[in-house]
């Protein structure tokens, strides 16, 4: 009894930053680095893009069984079970690739098969991870704690989209076998998910026990969120906003890596995977880190009616240094960098904007509930455009590609031109 209560005592500095790093690793080696890794397999641009963009599927629908998460065990027992789960995953992911670059589709489907199930596990561990984090610490320490999380996060992003794959790119070089290099870095990623499961079994703090077990009353209360959702007022224009806000990146995001791979000969600009690692994976969510920084403390300051244009043109328009490469395919390394800056920094900055007025829309009796279903939104305005995005590329080529993405641009404009009345003048400021 005693070596529970010093248990849920313990310090959230122990928990907080390995748990929200624990989250971030999972998901973006589903989301992320799926790409780079199929596109060094030999798989092609519309398979690619189709097949991990059906990854996001567990994000859009998690809201149908996070009930369960809330009713079954405890958050604690999810987390937990979950990070092994996904241990045994990585590492079965990591046994089953193909075995020589440019294999049949067919051989990539146990992979396909791995990360699906991979996707789903790192779904219920996000539910679990918030829900353990609202029950774990009080308001106060909610608040302190929340730049802690989101600072883990970011560097969860880093390391897997920038170290991993630069880990993947060395190991390509010195192995000379493309195929062994992967499963290598999944058996190490694989390695350090199983030390973030033993570090959170014994040092993750006894979960507070629920004051009653409402299961029946958690459906009820579940659907009325649901029903009440539907019916909010501007319900149909949120929706249109949450979908097209984003699409001039999520049409891209899924071609950039192939881009920054391909040859200069198909309109590539031919890096390695270690170059590409350090290119997106890196200086780019070091700048967008940078931008959604900048962007919360602006928004603090004029309030969301007033960043809301700024932001927009900030998201949208800087997509054009994609077209200005495939056009010029610089040869300068520093020239990609600086593009790939820029357009991170400015997504960064003007994606401030779709995560305020996400909790702006969720304000209410079922602000939580509200607010999942809203990122359900969010996940489904990137699966879909990118599900197509492989195809349009292939047969339009990159700059084809990249202009149809600049022209997308005008989604978010007239999303934006319709919102700004539907916004109370002071959301947002101090």
């Amino acid at each position: 009894m005693k070596a529970r209560q010093n248990n849920a005592s313990r310090s959230p500095w122990f928990w907080v930053p390995t748990l929200y790093f624990a989250e971030g690793i999972p998901y973006f080696l589903v989301n992320v680095i799926s790409v780079t890794m199929f596109k060094r397999l030999g798989m092609g641009n519309a398979d690619l893009a189709m097949y991990t963009s059906l990854l996001y599927l567990p994000w859009v629908i998690k809201p149908l069984w996070s009930p369960l998460v809330d009713v079954f065990r405890t958050k604690r027992w999810w987390i937990v079970v979950m990070q092994a789960a996904m241990t045994l995953c990585f590492t079965a992911l990591a046994l089953s690739l193909p075995g020589k670059v440019g294999e049949p589709l067919g051989a990539f489907v146990p992979a396909l098969v791995i990360f699906y199930i991979s996707a789903m596990l790192s779904a219920t561990h996000d539910i679990a991870a918030d829900g353990f984090y609202m029950l774990a610490l009080d308001e106060h320490r909610q608040s302190l704690f929340v730049g802690i999380r989101s600072t883990f996060y970011r560097i969860a992003s880093v390391f897997g989209q920038g170290v991993i794959v630069v880990v993947a790119g060395l190991l390509e070089t010195r192995m000379d076998d493309i195929p062994r290099a992967w499963t290598a870095t999944l058996l190490g990623a694989s390695f350090l998910l199983l030390l973030l499961t033993l570090w959170h079994k014994f040092l993750l703090p006894a979960e507070p026990l629920a004051l009653h077990d409402p299961v029946q009353q958690e459906k009820r209360s579940i659907g009325r969120a649901f029903a009440t959702f539907f019916r909010k007022p501007g319900i149909w224009l949120a929706m249109v906003f949450m979908l097209l806000f984003r699409l001039p990146e999520a049409l891209s995001v899924k071609m950039l890596t192939p881009f920054l791979l391909d040859t200069t000969d198909v309109g590539g600009l031919g890096l390695s995977t270690a170059q590409s690692g350090l290119v997106y994976g890196t200086v780019g969510v070091i700048a967008l880190t940078l931008g959604g920084i900048l962007g919360g403390l602006w928004s603090a300051r004029v309030g969301l009616r007033k960043a809301l244009w700024p932001m927009a043109l900030s998201l949208a328009l800087p997509c054009a240094v994609y077209l200005f490469m495939a056009l010029t395919q610089p040869t300068r390394i520093w020239v990609v960098y600086l593009c790939v800056a820029f357009d991170q920094f400015g997504y960064g900055f003007g994606f401030t904007a779709y995560m305020l007025y996400m909790m702006y829309f969720s304000e209410g009796e079922y602000k939580t509930s509200h607010y999942a279903l809203c990122t359900a939104f969010m996940a489904l305005s990137m699966m879909v455009p990118g599900f197509f995005a492989g195809m349009l590329q292939e047969r339009l080529g990159y700059v084809g590609f990249f202009i149809l993405v600049m022209l997308c641009c005008l989604a978010t404009i007239g999303v934006t031109a319709l919102l700004p009345r539907h916004i109370r003048p002071d959301y947002g400021k101090k």
